[in-house]
């Protein structure tokens, strides 16, 4: 983003301002038409490190880096824009956004004020459930929190590299430059490694971005003493351009970068650096050069910060999942008005007013962020009082849930009773861990193994284990085994059910360990009876199975002597049923799905011959769906909290269900 050139950066800007002009564009059309990464940022994260190395470079040789007036300038230049938006987001959030984004957004608005929204989102993916959040509002944030952490700790570091150079007898370029090549090398290898293991970290991960960064010192270090032909810096100049255009659209960007492919996007802007002005009637720099696209530049940084919210916005009143032509042609021309209003009525005059006072610009900076952050701290505090105003039971009159699937039901509650949970809080109604003794398997450090407290010797001992399809029944179990003196201890694990393969994933070598010390430590409790998974991947389509997997588990439990109740599993939707919900006024016929397309009469296990006599199944489809249908509401309660997991309100009202089984497995 915007920083004080160095000499090379002044002679290169014109085409500077040109190259972060095509960025921004190939960011914004590529997000807004065709869904996809251009590469674009990759490009913004060399630009920057092209120019803020060149300046304190030459900053050091001549005596030192003010880390002040620095960082005051940065603020300056970064934060009326950011938060300008930032506070939009939260008005219009509050006013158009579902219920039911307004905590993954408010903690996103946050870290992205704070510059630490790459570090939310990684947070985010190492969550389970929030893997499945839908893409926020601010999102596009993360490359601008690489780009605040860079211009935070780089100076610093240019400037130990400087004074270890001094005590060493070294030249400050040359060190700075070994310096570079040590962190390019480094940060590369990491990239790629994380890149192979973990694609959705390494993507958002700022190490793995630092190489980018470390590149466009590079370039600067070493720009001015490239001698190249007119003719070869003409073609030079095209070839990086059109290179770039082309990345996102040969290259699936969001899919497989950083790793080596993100020097793709990196060397094309390179090469157009490297060619420079070339003085040819026919040389890039002349496009790049022009007016209107320096000009362009000059918004880059506001239209880059505007289009993204826009394009959410739009898809979110519309309630689509994509842009037509029409519909990006005006998410394009609201994104540019807005940002030649930031640039003019923002940028321009905080850039101006009291500049030379570094006191200023943080003073400047502090009366911007603390309204955001006390703006979303309220909206913080209403939701969390929404999200309390309702409290899931059993019996509740005017929220029968799934006891209103009986045969007999009658419904004696209110009229215009409302639906729970709270939309508010339906992404976070799920059965959590709270209250128990943990503690991690000697033989695996994943492996947790929580047991819910109790009143002296329990009756009885059950073991749950298992994914999340097995957790979310926590709800109902939790409170059957505190009224009946039961042990409960938990074995569970997100996307990894319990079987002797990994199913979600297959051959994922993690989930495979897990699971075989799982039973290992199953075998040596010795439990009056295991609770897990007796199908799973209920889809339209009838895809549900039972995996030889679950049975080889079961086998190894019948050998010693160990109960087994198998459950089968929940539908699966491709859409949220709440989200199709708020898409059609809350009206569930548009969003409920005929039960034959998801569940076959009979289930998977019940056709397999071979199944070893500790194991009985138990299956909760009627008192999910009704005879033709699998609704997203069922007694006024939201069935679903995503696209496939059970709310735990909703579990809750089947606990009288659960209960029945677990008695008749247990004997009580």
């Amino acid at each position: 983003m915007p920083a004080a050139p160095s000499d090379a950066a002044r002679r290169y800007r014109p085409e500077l301002q040109g190259l972060r002009a095509v960025a921004v564009l190939l960011v914004v059309v590529y997000h807004v038409w065709l869904g996809r990464v251009s590469g674009g940022v990759d490009v913004f994260f060399l630009i920057s490190g092209f120019l803020v190395t060149g300046q304190l470079v030459r900053a050091v040789v001549r005596g030192g880096i003010d880390f002040a007036a620095l960082w005051g300038r940065m603020v300056r230049r970064l934060f009326p824009a950011a938060l300008t938006v930032l506070a939009a987001v939260i008005v219009v959030g509050v006013l158009v956004l579902p219920e039911n984004r307004w905590f993954q957004t408010i903690r996103e608005v946050v870290a992205a004020a704070l510059y630490l929204e790459n570090w939310q989102l990684v947070a985010d993916a190492a969550d389970y459930f929030h893997q499945h959040d839908e893409a926020s509002v601010v999102q596009h944030f993360w490359s601008l929190s690489i780009q605040g952490q860079f211009y935070l700790v780089w100076p610093v570091a240019i400037a130990v590299v400087a004074v270890v150079a001094r005590l060493l007898g070294v030249g400050v370029r040359r060190a700075v430059a070994w310096f570079l090549v040590v962190v390019f090398a480094g940060s590369l290898a990491y990239s790629v490694v994380l890149t192979g293991s973990d694609q959705p970290l390494a993507y958002f991960h700022s190490l793995t971005r630092v190489w980018e960064f470390a590149f466009g010192g590079l370039l600067a270090l070493v720009v001015d003493r490239v001698a190249l032909s007119r003719g070869a810096r003409v073609l030079l100049g095209w070839t990086g351009l059109v290179g770039l255009v082309a990345c996102g659209l040969v290259l699936t960007v969001g899919s497989v970068f950083p790793g080596w492919l993100a020097l793709w996007p990196t060397a094309c802007g390179a090469a157009v650096i490297a060619a420079g002005t070339t003085g040819s009637a026919v040389g890039v720099d002349r496009f790049l050069a022009s007016p209107w696209a320096r000009y362009l530049g000059d918004l880059s940084y506001a239209l880059y910060l505007w289009h993204w919210p826009v394009l959410v916005f739009y898809l979110v009143i519309r309630h689509r999942e994509a842009v037509g032509l029409a519909g990006g042609v005006f998410i394009i021309a609201v994104s540019a008005a807005l940002a030649v209003a930031t640039h003019h009525l923002v940028e321009l005059p905080t850039r101006r007013t009291g500049s030379a006072r570094t006191r200023d610009s943080y003073r400047l900076g502090v009366l911007l962020l603390v309204p955001v952050l006390v703006a979303a701290g309220c909206w913080q505090w209403v939701s969390e009082r929404e999200a309390a105003s309702y409290q899931a039971a059993v019996d509740d009159p005017d929220h029968p849930g799934a006891p209103a699937l009986a045969p007999d039901f009658e419904y004696w509650g209110a009229e215009d009773a409302s639906i729970v949970p709270p939309m508010v809080t339906l992404p976070r109604d799920f059965a959590g861990i709270t209250g128990s003794r943990c503690v991690f398997s000697p033989a695996n450090r994943e492996l947790e193994i929580c047991t819910a407290p109790g009143s002296g010797a329990p009756r009885k001992r059950i073991v749950v284990v298992g994914d999340s399809h097995m957790q979310q029944f926590l709800a109902a179990l939790a409170p059957i085994a505190h009224r009946r003196n039961w042990q409960l201890t938990y074995v569970l694990r997100g996307a990894c059910p319990f079987s002797a393969d990994s199913e979600v994933v297959p051959g994922e070598a993690g989930c495979v360990k897990w699971n075989a010390d799982a039973a290992r430590e199953i075998r040596a409790m010795r439990p009056d009876l295991v609770f897990t998974n007796g199908t799973r991947d209920v889809r339209v389509g009838l895809t549900e199975q039972t995996p030889e997997g679950f049975v080889a588990r079961w086998r190894e439990l019948d050998r010693a002597g160990i109960p087994v109740l198998a459950v089968r599993d929940n539908p699966r939707f491709s859409v949220a049923p709440s989200a199709c919900l708020v898409a059609n006024g809350m009206d569930p016929g548009p969003c409920s799905v005929p039960r034959a397309e998801l569940l076959a009469t009979e289930a998977p296990y019940t056709r397999l011959t071979d199944l070893p006599p500790n194991v009985s199944f138990a299956d909760f489809s009627d008192w999910i769906c009704d005879y033709e249908l699998c609704p997203p509401v069922v007694g006024n309660v939201h069935v679903y909290l995503d696209d496939n997991h059970l709310s735990a309100t909703y579990v809750t009202t089947m606990t009288p269900f659960v209960e029945r089984e677990l008695v008749a497995r247990l004997g009580e």
